[in-house]
């Protein structure tokens, strides 16, 4: 067969973007908001009356309440071993065959929750699916990065966001098919679905090409040749091609070689430890948004908590998903225009001032205008989410990362994302049963105290290259330096390097945009 499904240039990287990119991200998606839905199904319910909440005794609430917290949030913890295991996997088996390897995880979990009668069958399914999803997030961002130019970078992994936003409308419009379906298939097939999500990963990644980056740490550069040909749709003796090996090289150069864990908590002329806790803190910010407390349990909160009728609710909550879709095409049409940090900080405003608001209405149980108030302005802070912390998080980590330590650092920050989305998982229902809307208001805080947070320490990385950044950090002296440093033009950034920082003089001696990332 020919190779890359005989595709070259940018029809190439449409093919990685639609075929690869699309179904694993709308595959996270789908299962982080599947069993919002699933939960309150009678027939689920039935099936399992270990974590039927709705209607427990007073003496049990607490003890089903916590258990349904713990299976819903297992599905985050196997995401964070998902992520940690890719921290060794990703540089030993490269990108394609982590995803694939994730992938084939994925199918096994989502297999064996549609097949479960016995509870604990369920439980370890959830484990199993949350390593695979989490194995395709630590990788999958980063694989898309390395094979796009980078005048398209921020727009193809702010993608990021629309995916995973059409994956969870696609769940709970499922939930919504399904609910009327009188036998167990009503939430057997919804769990079952990523399968085929999985197939078409494994299918078009088996055909896509390697990261050329990851070809050249690993020594292969015959391969790489091959695939940046191909990337470029020119010839592999070309001349673009073989400045193209230089550049990669000289970025390995660079950044340190191979990398090692220890590095990370050094921090170096080029400040890896500084960069290291960017590249994770940004993942942090995004769950500290509140994005999962309600996505775990949307149909549950319009039900449970803002009173509303089943099949309402289930609409509604599929609103509240393509609120986010809309978001994350907005994310793609301005990320690099605007910038990263300009997103970051409207989304941190936007989502204060919507958290406050559904706090506020939703505190008047009694009134059904207050109530459909604060159901639009959840939507309004799910749109503001994804277009900023949605959309740019994944992306920021996989750029202000150095390429040696790329896959490292962006295990260690999924497997963080994950941990607190153990956490938020475990607490949400707890916190509602305990003290209700207040649970927004807190939030409502953390998206405040984000504003300075990126203000002061998170540098603009559009339209900067990797040696760019690479130089934001070697010119800054202190935590809050790269900001000021990053407004320097890219010229001034290479020319101020110190000289044995520098790269070769090929990566000035034009080298192509597919491959400044």
């Amino acid at each position: 067969m020919t190779r890359f499904l005989g595709l070259r240039g940018s029809r190439l990287n449409h093919v990685a973007l639609f075929g690869v990119v699309m179904p694993a991200i709308m595959s996270l998606g789908y299962n982080q908001g599947l069993l919002g839905g699933v939960l309150t199904l009678p027939l689920f319910e039935a099936e399992f009356p270990e974590i039927h909440v709705s209607n427990a005794l007073p003496s049990e609430k607490h003890h089903k309440s916590t258990l349904q917290g713990t299976v819903v949030a297992l599905y985050a913890a196997g995401g964070f071993l998902g992520a940690i295991a890719c921290i060794g996997l990703g540089e030993v088996l490269g990108r394609r065959r982590t995803i694939i390897l994730a992938s084939v995880m994925q199918m096994i979990g989502a297999f064996l929750m549609a097949s479960s009668f016995p509870f604990s069958q369920f439980v370890v399914s959830r484990v199993v699916l949350g390593l695979g999803t989490g194995g395709q997030l630590a990788t999958v961002p980063i694989w898309q990065s390395e094979i796009s130019p980078a005048s398209k970078r921020g727009a193809h992994v702010g993608t990021t966001g629309v995916f995973a936003s059409m994956g969870l409308t696609l769940a709970l419009l499922v939930d919504l098919g399904m609910s009327y379906v009188p036998n167990s298939a009503s939430w057997r097939i919804p769990v079952g679905l990523p399968i085929i999500l999985c197939i078409v990963v494994i299918g078009f990644t088996s055909h896509m090409p390697e990261s050329p980056r990851w070809l050249v740490q690993q020594g292969q550069v015959s391969a790489a040749r091959e695939v940046l040909a191909a990337l470029r749709d020119t010839e592999m003796d070309s001349e673009l091609v073989e400045k193209d090996i230089l550049d990669v090289e000289s970025s390995l150069a660079i950044a340190g070689g191979k990398g090692s864990l220890r590095q990370i908590f050094h921090m170096g002329h080029q400040r890896i430890c500084h960069r290291a806790s960017i590249a994770t803190g940004g993942l942090v910010l995004l769950q500290l948004t509140g994005v999962n407390s309600i996505t775990f349990y949307t149909t549950t909160i319009f039900q449970t908590h803002l009173h509303l009728s089943s099949t309402t609710s289930m609409i509604l909550a599929v609103i509240y998903q393509l609120s986010g879709v809309f978001g994350g095409i907005v994310c793609v049409f301005t990320i690099d225009g605007f910038g990263r940090r300009f997103l970051l900080l409207s989304s941190a405003t936007a989502n204060t001032v919507a958290m406050v608001l559904v706090a506020a209405l939703s505190s008047q149980s009694t009134n059904i205008i207050a109530m459909h108030a604060a159901v639009v302005f959840m939507f309004i802070f799910h749109f503001s989410m994804v277009f900023g912390f949605g959309g740019v998080t994944f992306l920021y980590a996989s750029e202000v990362a150095p390429l040696s330590l790329r896959t490292t650092i962006n295990g260690i920050g999924s497997s963080i994302y994950w941990a607190l989305s153990v956490l938020i998982a475990e607490v949400t229902p707890i916190a509602f049963n305990a003290i209700g809307w207040k649970y927004f208001l807190i939030f409502a805080c953390l998206n405040v105290v984000m504003i300075p947070i990126v203000y002061l320490f998170f540098p603009e990385t559009a339209g900067l290259s990797l040696e760019d950044i690479d130089g934001v950090f070697i010119m800054s002296t202190g935590w809050l330096d790269p900001v000021r440093v990053a407004k320097q033009s890219p010229k001034e950034l290479n020319g101020r390097q110190p000289q044995g920082d520098r790269p070769s003089e090929s990566k000035d001696n034009g080298a192509p945009d597919s491959l400044r990332v």
